[in-house]
C-alpha cells in the first residue's frame, strides 16, 4: 500500500570534449566520451530492446536484449505498460523497459535486486554486466535477479524529447561575470521552452520520482515478488529512499549510495557540486604534482590548482573551437568524480595546454531530456532570476572553482510543467533495512547531503562514511571497508550495527 509523503532527486550530464590527432589521441577521443558521459549521466547507450508489452499482473515476456556487447551473460529484456497519470489508471499508457539477469544459483536465490545507477540520461539496461564487469561478488549474484529499468521519460521506455541542441548540456556554464547569469537565463528559459514545444509534452507533470517509484512496485508486481531489494546510486539513492517511503513494508535490504538531501535534485544539490569539488581537486592536484615528470603540469598541489585557473582563464578568453572555460571546468568535475580518471583528466589538461582539444558528439541516442524533466518536476528550485544572480555572486567568492556554474540558471527556472501530486517527503516510517554509504569527498552529491539523509530517514538508516574521493561508492570505489560492508549485507543481512567510519 502507497504511503503518502511529499520531496525527489537526480545525477547528471557534462559538456564533453577530447583530444584529436594521431591515432592514440583518437583512442584517448573515444575513452573521454564514454567517460564523461558515464561519470555524469549514464552506463553506456544499447539499442532498444524488443517491443513485447506486458501489463503488471500479466505474463512477462523475456527475449534476449538487442546490441549489448557480448559475453551477455544470460542478460534478459522485456517491457510492460504503466499508467501515465496513476490518479487515471486506466487512462493513457506508457512502456517501461527493463532487464533481469536471473541469480546464478537458483538454490541460494533470495529474491530480485533492482538497480539504478543515478542517470537518466540513456538506457540502464546493461547496468547488471556493468556491475559484474566492477567485481560483484559471487554470494550477491548468487542469491539475487538482477533487475536494471529504464525510468519512464529516458531511455528504451517511453520518452520526453525536448528539442535540445546538440551541444546542450545539463549543468549551467560558469558565469565569469554578473551578466552571464543573464546569457545562461537566456539559453535557460529556450531549453524549457523547447521542452515544452515537443510532442512529448503531455508526458512532462508526470515524469516525478513519486511515479518512478510507482513504476518500480509495477515492476516488481509484474515479477511476482512480495518484497524487493535495492541497490541505487545518487538519483537512485533518492529513488530508493522515496521507495522505502511510499512502500515502506515491500522493501526487504535497501542500499543507498551517493545519497542527495532529502530534497532531492533540488537547487541546494546542484550548488553543493561546487563544495565537493572543492573537497576532491586536492586529491587530484596531490595526484598530479606527484606525476610531474609525465604531465609537466605542476610540481605541487599548489601550482597544480593555479594551472586550473590558468588553463580555465585562458579559455574563457579563447576557447579552442566548441571548448570553452565553462566546458573545461564541467569537464573537470566530471573526470574527477573518480580517481581512476585522473590519468584521462592530466591528458586533458595536456590538451587544453597546447590548443588541441576539441568536443566530441555524445554517443548515438544520448538525450538530457528526460534527466532535465525529472529535475524540474523536483521542490526547491527558485522562479525569480535574482535568486541566481545573489547566489552566483555567493559561491564565485566561496567555491571560485566551480561555484559561479553551479549555482547558475537551469531550465527548472522556467519549467513548463505543473505536477499534478505534491513531492515525497521521506521520513523515518517503517522498517530498519537501509545501509547508506557516502564518500567523504564526493564531488557528484556532496557529503552534507548525505548527512541530511541519515537524518530524515531515523531509525530506519545507517550510515558508512567512507573516507574516500569520488562519486559513488561501493564498487566504483576502493575501498575494502566499504565494499565489504556493502556486499555483506547484501549476501547475508548483515548492517553494522550503527553508524560506521571506513578509514581509507
Amino acid at each position: 500500500m502507497e504511503t503518502s509523503g511529499v520531496h525527489t532527486a537526480h545525477g547528471m550530464g557534462a559538456r564533453a570534449v577530447a583530444p584529436k590527432g594521431d591515432g592514440q589521441s583518437m583512442s584517448l577521443s573515444r575513452r573521454f566520451r564514454v567517460l564523461v558521459v558515464a561519470a555524469l549521466a549514464a552506463v553506456t547507450a544499447f539499442p532498444a530492446v524488443p517491443a513485447v508489452a506486458s501489463t503488471a499482473g500479466t505474463a512477462l515476456t523475456w527475449q534476449p536484449c538487442a546490441g549489448v556487447p557480448e559475453p551477455a551473460q544470460g542478460l534478459q529484456c522485456t517491457t510492460m505498460s504503466a499508467p501515465l497519470d496513476y490518479a487515471q489508471p486506466s487512462g493513457a499508457k506508457i512502456t517501461l523497459a527493463f532487464s533481469r539477469l536471473p541469480a546464478a544459483d537458483p538454490a541460494k536465490r533470495r529474491g530480485v535486486l533492482l538497480l539504478n545507477p543515478g542517470s537518466q540520461g540513456d538506457s540502464q539496461l546493461a547496468l547488471p554486466l556493468q556491475l559484474l564487469a566492477l567485481g560483484l561478488p559471487q554470494a550477491v549474484r548468487d542469491a539475487y535477479d538482477l533487475i536494471a529499468f529504464d525510468p519512464r521519460g529516458a531511455g528504451n521506455s517511453t520518452r520526453v524529447t525536448c528539442n535540445l541542441p546538440v551541444t546542450f548540456m545539463i549543468p549551467p556554464a560558469y558565469a565569469v561575470t554578473p551578466a552571464g547569469v543573464d546569457t545562461q537565463a537566456a539559453v535557460a528559459s529556450q531549453n524549457a521552452q523547447g521542452c515544452a514545444a515537443a510532442p512529448s509534452a503531455p508526458l512532462l507533470p508526470h515524469i516525478t520520482v513519486r511515479n518512478v517509484a510507482r513504476d518500480l512496485d509495477g515492476i516488481r508486481a509484474a515479477l511476482g515478488e512480495r518484497r524487493i531489494s535495492f541497490l541505487g546510486y545518487s538519483f537512485g539513492a533518492f529513488l530508493g529512499a522515496t521507495y522505502a517511503t511510499m512502500y515502506p513494508h515491500r522493501t526487504d535490504r535497501v542500499v543507498l549510495d551517493s545519497s542527495t538531501g532529502p530534497g532531492g535534485l533540488d537547487y541546494t544539490w546542484s550548488r553543493r557540486f561546487a563544495s565537493g569539488f572543492e573537497k576532491h581537486f586536492p586529491d587530484f592536484a596531490a595526484w598530479l604534482a606527484a606525476q610531474d615528470a609525465t604531465y609537466g603540469l605542476g610540481s605541487t598541489p599548489e601550482a597544480v590548482k593555479a594551472k586550473y585557473f590558468a588553463l580555465a582563464a585562458k579559455l574563457d578568453q579563447t576557447p579552442i573551437e566548441t571548448v570553452d572555460g565553462a566546458t573545461f571546468r564541467w569537464i573537470n568535475e566530471a573526470l574527477t568524480q573518480s580517481d581512476a580518471t585522473f590519468p584521462l583528466l592530466a591528458q586533458v589538461w595536456q590538451q587544453a595546454d597546447n590548443g588541441t582539444i576539441a568536443r566530441p558528439p555524445l554517443p548515438p541516442g544520448f538525450d538530457f531530456s528526460g534527466l532535465l524533466a525529472i529535475v524540474c518536476n523536483m521542490d526547491g528550485w527558485p522562479k525569480d532570476v535574482e535568486v541566481y544572480r545573489q547566489a552566483v555572486a555567493e559561491d564565485r567568492a566561496r567555491y571560485p572553482m566551480l561555484g559561479a556554474a553551479a549555482a547558475n540558471v537551469w531550465a527548472c527556472a522556467f519549467w513548463p510543467a505543473q505536477r499534478t501530486e505534491p513531492q515525497v517527503r521521506i521520513t523515518d516510517r517503517g522498517p530498519s533495512n537501509i545501509l547508506m554509504v557516502q564518500n567523504l569527498r564526493d564531488n557528484g552529491t556532496d557529503y552534507p547531503g548525505g548527512v541530511e539523509m541519515r537524518a530524515a530517514l531515523g531509525h530506519r538508516a545507517r550510515l558508512l562514511t567512507v573516507d574516500q574521493g569520488g562519486h559513488r561508492a561501493y564498487l566504483f570505489g576502493t575501498n575494502a571497508c566499504a565494499n565489504t560492508a556493502v556486499a555483506r549485507y547484501l549476501a547475508e543481512g548483515v548492517r553494522p550495527a550503527g553508524d560506521t567510519f571506513c578509514p581509507a
